[in-house]
């Protein structure tokens, strides 16, 4: 295993190096290499990273967010708070719905099966959105208006609404209607119980970091090991209570810059680095799920379905930016931003194929695909319209 993550690692490197050469997002490549070095093409991958690669994937994630969380700041927060509620339904909402009608038509499947498939697709990739977004809060472009932040708190959000609606759905399929639209409750509850576990982690942490006076590196240590807990926590509790804990993650970094600024861009800046490594990492890992073989027999129906849900994704995304004070591009900036997918696709295109549903095999051909066609697409257009349509804030002070 050791030598596998010592190959995946260098050609992740070299492969973020060619694309970043020529104007493309680094995180195109090192996807490339894990579709490359997966199961599915060369199988240079050791089987035991790969029974692993979901908690490495996770671990990666954690990172991302926390640093996404020690960059979300109240007043900015508060400028976008309703729009980023809007946008973490609506869009999802639109292409599950277009999905759903089409997908009987394009594929042959029941409406259920259709359903099921539009939830799975429907859903934003964080993994993707949040490191460009942090990208341009760095560069200060959009900040003035809030828009790296909005796509940073919605994306997380969008998640948790997508796999509850995934849940009672197959719940559904399955036979358990009531118990399945019961849990429906369950979106309310993830969030308020995330925020809330996040809070008070995050304000003991700053209580202990003020107290002990610890280094940087070790803050960093204490906080990442502690939000894998937390996501384990939210693991143990779900038959007893709905948590989604990457938004708990998120709101730690959140609490800790409101506590403490200058603690916060200092663990900010060791996450920095830390992430140089986990990036490689997570986007490798996620490349390597990539049936390429199983996103072919797709086929053009396939696409065809994956590019009119983008378009009704695309048209709720416009409507949820409507009357947030932004021009033409930057409504046009967000449309862009929502187009990737890979995080969940990757965790749970396959959960309906397990449990025997009839149309699964199909379902999982449409997101992988729905990866491969999305996630460099979004990628690539979020990094050459960012510095292109959002206006860059001069300074700070005039953000208010």
């Amino acid at each position: 295993m050791a030598v596998s993550v010592a190959l995946i690692t260098l050609l992740g490197f070299f492969f973020n190096y060619i694309f970043e050469k020529i104007k493309l997002p680094g995180l195109v490549g090192m996807l490339l290499v894990g579709v490359l070095c997966g199961p599915y093409v060369f199988d240079i991958i050791s089987p035991e990273l790969l029974k692993v690669s979901s908690d490495f994937r996770m671990v990666a994630l954690i990172v991302i967010l926390l640093r996404a969380g020690l960059e979300l700041r109240k007043d900015t927060l508060n400028k976008v708070g309703k729009t980023a509620i809007t946008m973490s339904c609506v869009p999802a909402v639109f292409e599950g719905v277009v999905i759903t009608l089409m997908g009987p038509w394009a594929l042959g499947l029941s409406y259920l099966e259709s359903a099921i498939l539009g939830s799975i697709v429907a859903a934003v990739s964080p993994a993707v959105v949040v490191p460009l977004m942090i990208n341009l809060i760095e560069k200060k472009r959009g900040t003035k208006k809030g828009i790296p932040t909005l796509l940073l708190s919605a994306s997380s959000v969008d998640d948790v609404f997508v796999i509850v609606i995934f849940t009672i759905l197959l719940g559904m399929y399955s036979g358990s209607d009531g118990a399945g639209l019961w849990k429906l409750l369950e979106i309310p509850e993830s969030i308020i119980f995330g925020i809330i576990a996040g809070s008070v982690i995050g304000y003991i942490i700053y209580r202990l970091f003020e107290h002990y006076n610890f280094r940087a590196t070790k803050m960093t240590i204490a906080l990442i090991c502690v939000s894998i807990i937390l996501t384990w926590l939210e693991d143990k509790l779900k038959t007893r209570l709905a948590m989604s804990s990457l938004l708990g993650v998120m709101t730690i970094g959140f609490v800790i810059l409101e506590k403490s600024e200058i603690r916060a861009h200092k663990i900010s800046q060791k996450l920095s680095k830390v992430w140089i490594f986990a990036e490689i990492l997570l986007f490798v890992l996620v490349g390597a799920q990539v049936n390429v073989q199983v996103a072919w027999q797709a086929g053009l129906a396939g696409s065809a379905l994956i590019i009119v849900g983008l378009l009704a994704r695309s048209a709720g995304t416009y409507l949820s930016v409507l009357g947030a004070g932004f021009n033409m591009k930057e409504k046009l900036f967000c449309v862009i931003s929502y187009i990737p997918k890979a995080t969940v696709q990757a965790a749970i295109g396959a959960v309906p194929l397990e449990m025997g549903v009839a149309g699964g095999e199909i379902i999982l051909s449409i997101a992988v695909l729905s990866i491969i066609l999305t996630a460099p697409l979004g990628a690539i257009g979020i990094t050459l319209t960012g510095d292109r349509w959002l206006e860059r804030e001069e300074g700070s002070s005039k953000d208010e």
